[in-house]
């Protein structure tokens, strides 16, 4: 009866050759990805390295470099500093103006004072009944200089008609709405200086000067000195007054006006 209790566990099928190369041939599979991968981290972790080394070297030249020029710099001696010259009218190239200045119109044959403005594009002329008409085909304008009482020029033009051809239109945003000015040329002197200015026409009797100055003008030829004013002397024309005689009439100007 014992005997018959007693049991055996079933053992496993033994294991056939094709299962057997199938594991053999999977575990080789997996150890040679292992070593693949470990392989490729090592080339990509040997390329950082020589790029590190790289980069080391690149900078310990760099350092030779600088160093070698910082001895330069500290055995050179210190330059001179530039003295600005005293009393000179002329910066570079550029001539020095004032915040306002005797201006000449030799096609009109008159002097005027303008305002310097460099906030201003364009040139301004002060006129009035300005009247566009067509010459020879083209677009020209005919008016008087717009000029108060106070306002110094040689009397002979004060009412006469000027006619220049019109070089273009601006168009003037105001509070009041759009505006097109014509635009003119005129030779103008200032100083030494002789430049053919374009000017926008429109009437400036409710300002100081009757002549603006914008940047236009100013750009290559001056520069200005806001602390100044008539720093050059007024042109002379037939009819007006000496350039001697300029003092007295510039003497309202000295002060800080703005328009």
């Amino acid at each position: 009866m014992l005997a018959g209790c007693v049991g055996t566990e079933p053992s496993e099928p033994p294991l056939g050759q094709a299962v057997f190369d199938a594991r053999i041939s999977q575990l080789e599979q997996t150890l040679f990805d292992r070593c693949d991968r470990q392989h490729r981290r090592g080339e990509e972790s040997w390329q950082q390295l020589l790029k590190l080394d790289q980069t080391v070297q690149d900078v310990r030249q760099r350092l030779s470099y600088l160093s070698a020029e910082v001895g330069q710099l500290e055995q050179a001696e210190p330059a001179p500093a530039a003295e600005c010259p005293a009393n000179d009218s002329l910066l570079g190239n550029k001539m020095v103006v004032g915040r306002s200045e005797w201006v000449g119109l030799p096609q009109v044959g008159t002097y005027l004072k303008a305002r310097i403005d460099s906030g201003a594009n364009t040139s301004s002329l002060s006129a009035t009944d300005i009247t566009p008409f067509e010459r020879d085909g083209e677009s020209w304008v005919r008016f008087k200089l717009a000029l108060t009482e106070d306002d110094v020029v040689v009397d002979d033009v004060r009412d006469a008609w000027i006619e220049r051809p019109v070089e273009r239109r601006v168009r003037i945003l105001q509070a009041a709405g759009d505006e097109s000015r014509p635009v003119i040329s005129l030779m103008m002197t200032l100083g030494p200086v002789q430049e053919s200015v374009e000017f926008t026409l429109n009437d400036r009797t409710h300002l100081t000067y009757p002549v603006l100055l914008g940047r236009r003008f100013l750009m290559d030829i001056a520069v200005i000195d806001v602390s100044e004013v008539y720093l050059h002397e007024r042109p002379s024309f037939p009819g007006g007054n000496p350039p001697e005689d300029a003092e007295r009439d510039e003497v309202d100007d000295r002060g800080d006006e703005e328009e």
